[in-house]
């Protein structure tokens, strides 16, 4: 298997508009240099006072997955998956915001990052998904997280084995406030 090339890119309507839930995936690896490029866009998204609050942990230990599928209420997925990315939010490095830091803040940057994330894998024909269902406490004993910082999603990733399904969304005109609610 060959490394991704930069010159490999949909535009970003396409990107957005195509992206799906994979919960399916092949047995095979994916190459180390997508994976690192999917961080560093990932760190490239906004966040507080460019504080960047936020932590990732790449997971492929089959061991380890097992333990997150767990944790996830044995959703197989996060098993089968070739990689698992655990975004935890920083709340050492977000302290300078006090208590809305702590609590907004860190979530916002992490969530930034996660979307910033998926978006590039789906870009390189990557499936993901953004899984937020799971017991916090055992996530963090199996991935020694410590406390400052807080897991808040795991991506399972892989290529996908299964095409995904489009879901609707809500008519703007019902979402969409103009100038009060």
């Amino acid at each position: 298997m060959g490394t991704w090339k930069e010159t490999e890119r949909m535009d970003i309507d396409t990107c957005i508009e195509g992206r799906r839930s994979i919960r399916a995936f092949k047995p095979e690896p994916v190459d180390d240099s997508i994976i690192n490029e999917a961080l560093r866009m990932a760190n490239l998204a906004p966040s507080a006072g460019n504080l960047q609050a936020r932590d990732f942990i790449v997971v492929k230990d089959a061991a380890t997955k097992a333990t997150l599928a767990k944790a996830a209420y044995d959703e197989e997925f996060v098993r089968s998956a070739p990689v698992v990315v655990v975004v935890c939010a920083n709340l050492q490095r977000i302290s300078h915001y006090g208590e809305r830091g702590r609590t907004l803040y860190c979530i916002q940057d992490s969530s930034a990052a996660i979307e910033n994330l998926i978006l590039f894998l789906h870009n390189k024909g990557i499936g993901s998904v953004w899984v937020g269902a799971f017991d916090e406490a055992a996530v963090r004993t199996a991935l020694h997280v410590p406390s400052e910082a807080r897991p808040i999603a795991m991506i399972p990733l892989g290529h996908p084995a299964e095409k995904g399904t489009k879901t609707g969304r809500i008519p703007l005109d019902r979402i969409v406030h103009k100038e009060k609610w």
